[in-house]
């Protein structure tokens, strides 16, 4: 007799974009991603983080690295400009998002790739998740990943939290998170952005959108 075998699902949103430090020079938005899961690639089933777009961008220059020929999907904002709202600059940005996510979680060769997992199921910094991957700190990536998931702290992160800018929140507060950026990463000291090819940028600053470079 064959074995009714489960479909495999998983569900990835980007929604709830946060503007960060607003008022200074170095304000920037986030989105909240959250994924929902049976597939077995992933560690954990259900999880919540927050990232920029900087973030993004090195974590699809990670995976086209390590992917050889298997082509990566694009990021949004392509173009050097856009004329808007920075509502719509920020919307459009996160559909964007969202459709790069739904896309990369459907490549079993990109979902082979421990990057991309601490960045979808942890809170780690991008130079923690390369010394998490390379073996530099004390958890593996697995429990880095448990660790984040068992924490629990990210309701506590969402209740202090006062979103000055929300958009696509359809799911806002019903899935708050399950771990705190402010736990123990596999790092107690890490490089700076540089180090990764990462320097602070304004490609997710909160210029007029008619200004602001998108790359």
């Amino acid at each position: 007799m064959l074995e009714n075998r489960e479909e495999e699902l998983t569900t990835v949103r980007v929604q709830d974009p946060r503007v960060q430090n607003e008022g200074s020079w170095n304000s920037y938005v986030d989105y909240k991603i959250f994924l929902h899961t049976n597939s077995k690639a992933f560690t954990a089933k259900t999880s919540c983080v927050r990232r920029r777009y900087r973030e993004f961008v090195w974590l699809r220059r990670q995976l086209q690295r390590n992917a050889g020929l298997v082509p990566v999907p694009e990021l949004p904002g392509k173009s050097t400009f856009f004329v808007g709202s920075t509502d719509e600059f920020i919307e459009k940005r996160r559909q964007g998002l969202q459709q790069f996510l739904e896309k990369v979680v459907q490549n079993v060769v990109l979902l082979s790739d421990s990057r991309l997992h601490l960045f979808l199921q942890s809170q780690l910094s991008v130079p923690e998740i390369e010394a998490c991957v390379q073996g530099q700190g004390s958890l593996t990536v697995t429990e880095a990943i448990l660790h984040y998931a068992m924490s629990n702290c990210g309701w506590v992160q969402e209740e202090e939290s006062r979103p000055a800018l929300l958009l696509g929140g359809d799911l806002q507060g019903s899935y708050a998170g399950l771990g705190s950026p402010q736990g123990p990463s596999c790092l107690e000291t890490f490089p700076h952005w540089s180090d990764f090819g990462m320097e602070d940028s304004h490609s997710d600053s909160l210029d007029a959108p008619a200004e602001r470079e998108t790359q």
